[in-house]
Parts: C-alpha cells; structure tokens; sequence
C-alpha cells in the first residue's frame, strides 16, 4: 500500500509537499490545476520497473504506455535547462518483512513495515541521468543508495553508498556500481558484500511489487460492442480503456468465487458482485455473458433493463452502463490489497449513480482491502462519501482528499481538512461553483421579470 509521494520539479508542480495515502485518496480541483500530474507520475514509476530495459532510468511512454509524456524537458517544471526532478516515494509491504529479508542489518523493530526510496534525476540539453537514490526503512534513513560523481578523468561514475552503522560483519565495501532504472544497481562481479547485496535486492523487489500490484483505468474507455472476443486467455487488469473488462469478467469464471458478502453467505462470483453493483446502481436488472454458438470466442453482452423489458446488447442501452462496467471489473477482479488509480471514475454518469459510486468504493475497500486513487470532479461522489464519513461506514483517518488550484506558474495542493463527521472545515472557495449563488441570482432575475411584466 503506497504511504506518502512528494515530487519536485514535474511538470505544473514545483513541490507538492507531502501526499499522504489513505485507502481512499482523491484529488478534486479546478482543470489544469494538476491533479491528473500527480496520478501520471505514479504512471511513469510504473511503467519505468514494468520496462525490459535495465538502463532506462525513466520511462516517459509512447504510445501503448499508460501514460506519454514526451521528453524531459517536457516534464521538467518551466522546461528548466539543466533542471532537476525529485521524488520520494513510501509504501507499506503487505506483509511485514523480517530478517530473513534482510540479513546482517540492524533493525530495531523485528520488523519493517515501512520502506522509502528517494531518487534524484538530473536533465541537461534533453538528456536526463541518475544523481542519487537511496532507501530508507523504518525510521532508519539513507540505509543503502548510489550517488553520481566525477573521477579525475571527468568521467561520471556512480558510488554505492552504505550506512555501515546498520551492518554486522560488513566484509567487502562495493564501490563503483552500475545503475539499474532510477531504483536499484547491478553489482561489479568479484566485489560483492552478500549482505548488502541481498539488501539491494529486497528492497527493489519490493518497490517492484508494490507497482506491479497497482492497476490503472483512464478516464476515455472503449465503446460497447456487439462481439467480444476471448480465447481463454488469464488478463492481469481490465486495459487502460476498459478494452479488457469482458475478457476479464470470463477470466474469473476459472477461479472459485472470492467475494465475502457476510456471515453464512456463500460468497460471490466477480461476475455476480458487478452484476449487483450495477442493479443496486439503478442501471439494469440483469446482464449476461454468453458465447454466441457453443465453442466460439465470440462473446456477446446482453443486458436487461427492467424484469419485464426484453434482453439487448450492451451497445443499444445508455452509455453509461459500459463506461462503469470497467470500473467495477477492476475493483473485484484484481487481487486483494491492490492499488487501483482512477481517472475520472464518473464519466458519463447520471449524478445519482456518482454518487453510488462512494458506496461501491466503500464496498471494495471493505471486501478487498485495496487501496483507490483517484481524481474526479464530481461534487455528488464527495457529498455521498461526507455522508458515509458522517454515518461511520469507514473511518475518517482512511480517506484523504486535497483540492488543487494553478497559482502564479505552479500547482498547489491543500489536504481538506476532515472532521470525524464528514465535515470539510477548509472549504476552498467556490469548490464546486457557487450553487447558492446561482439559486439567488436564479430567483432575483424570476422577480425582476415578474415585477416588469405587472404581476404580483
């Protein structure tokens, strides 16, 4: 579970400060204020440890990457030359890690329940490199790292750097290594220290899985079909555009149901539980995947609206039944404990299923224990989640919500400030537009008319 993220110097935002995470975290805000930033930086981490090349330190995408973000200096704040981009990034392992991962380190706790990387990456006339990162666990900080430096030939060389306080028996000290990504290093052969190896290894491994474990799904997703094709393939997620939910949902068809509804219910099939999110939505009474002929890949989606209603395809119901099916695949299909980052959740939705939206991400949280980003503009989703906060459905130290503005040439972010009952006591002026005031001015111009037309 990802703890806290602060970056310096990408793109809108020349330091967002410290962002903490909870199981519900969302950025609300003005357009171009730079709440979709912060989620394409988790992106760009993502991409860069899902990438086969060892020596890139930052993937910024193309096109089949999750997020493009074109060239350093595109994503450096104010195209800065030379310009410096800082991070750092702190995550919860799922399971606490003990010695056994980290052999020969002094640790306190028996334990580690908390591990930080920071890095530091440098660009100069639209190249970029590697100055420094280090890994910190616990409250121990700067545990192992690298730094860049300069040798007497003016050539660039990177250090491995190690707290040795934290060591017991270090034997061979391993200076000069290669980088790997902007997160880890690969080791000279014949000047290897087990134990820091072995540290190396686990903590990048980590920060590995905590990525791999995180899934996206972009705000623009795919248009119903008539047909979808599955040959029985396993999908990890449902596709940045949703283009894999059906696929998906046939997936977990494979798999023993794993919803727990309560106490001495038999638990739900991933099929079933989005089969009753969508009814409790008010958006169908049933829905059905189904093979077009025995043996066939094709698969066709037919959905009925009410219980006296005829069955149609999903393509002939109102668009908002396919741009919510992948977020409810996604929510109940990925494993427990995953991270899911959301783009504009409630996209082509009536506001009374935005607002069921907090209700379905309360449920997921609940069942699954996953974590949900995510950044919206939808007042009815933040009012339904007050009133659940109010009514005690989760606690009020799990969500965590900012609102961004553009000020002068850089974002800000402001943590909203929660009271235990669903209160935000920093309302940022005009959130959400001035309702109130269009209601007055609505009612003033009704008299107006009125007085000038001679009625009473």
């Amino acid at each position: 579970m990802l703890n806290s993220l602060r970056i310096q110097n990408f793109k809108s935002w020349q330091d967002t400060g410290t962002i903490q995470f909870g199981s519900l975290t969302g950025f609300f805000g003005t357009n171009s204020s730079g709440k979709t930033s912060i989620l394409q930086f988790l992106l760009m981490l993502k991409q860069t440890v899902e990438s086969s090349d060892r020596g890139q330190i930052l993937n910024l995408g193309d096109d089949h990457s999750y997020v493009e973000l074109g060239t350093i200096y595109d994503i450096i704040h104010k195209h800065s030359d030379p310009g410096i981009l800082d991070f750092s990034i702190e995550w919860l392992p799922p399971v606490p890690l003990g010695d056994v991962f980290f052999p020969g380190i002094n640790i306190d706790s028996a334990l580690v329940e908390k591990i930080s990387m920071s890095a530091s990456v440098v660009s100069d006339k639209n190249l970029f490199y590697l100055n420094n990162f280090h890994y910190s666990i616990n409250n121990k900080s700067n545990i192992i790292g690298i730094k860049r430096t300069i040798n007497k030939d003016n050539k660039p060389m990177h250090n491995a750097i190690i707290d040795e306080k934290q060591f017991k028996d270090l034997k061979n000290k391993t200076k000069i290594v290669t980088p790997k990504k902007f997160y880890s290093y690969d080791f000279p052969l014949g000047n290897i220290d087990w134990h820091v190896a072995s540290l190396m290894l686990q903590l990048s491994g980590s920060f590995e899985q905590e990525l791999a474990n995180s899934f996206y799904l972009g705000p623009l997703r795919d248009y119903p079909k008539r047909l979808y094709s599955w040959s029985g393939d396993q999908t990890s997620s449902v596709g940045n555009r949703g283009e894999r939910a059906i696929a998906a949902l046939l997936a977990s068809r494979n798999s023993e149901p794993t919803i727990n509804i309560g106490r001495n219910q038999s638990k739900r099939t991933v099929e079933q539980h989005v089969a009753y999110w969508l009814k409790e939505l008010g958006l169908i009474h049933s829905f059905a995947v189904r093979p077009i002929a025995p043996n066939r890949k094709e698969y066709e989606v037919r959905i009925k609206r009410t219980a006296e209603s005829a069955e149609v395809f999903l393509t002939d119901v109102g668009f908002g039944v396919s741009q919510l099916l992948p977020v409810l695949v996604l929510l109940f299909y990925v494993p427990e404990g995953s991270t899911i980052i959301l783009e504009q959740p409630e996209i082509h939705l009536h506001p009374a299923v935005q607002a069921g939206l907090a209700d379905v991400f309360i449920d997921a949280i609940k069942r699954r224990n996953v974590q949900i980003i995510l950044e919206s503009h939808s007042e009815h989703l933040l009012q339904r989640l007050q009133r659940r906060l109010a009514e005690e459905a989760l606690p009020t130290d799990q969500v965590k919500l900012y609102f961004t503005d553009f000020v002068g040439a850089a974002s800000t972010l402001t943590p909203l400030d929660l009271d235990p009952f669903g209160n935000i006591r920093n309302w940022p002026k005009n959130f959400f537009g001035d309702s109130f005031a269009d209601a007055s001015a609505m009612m003033d111009a009704e008299l107006k008319r009125r007085e000038a037309a001679g009625e009473k």
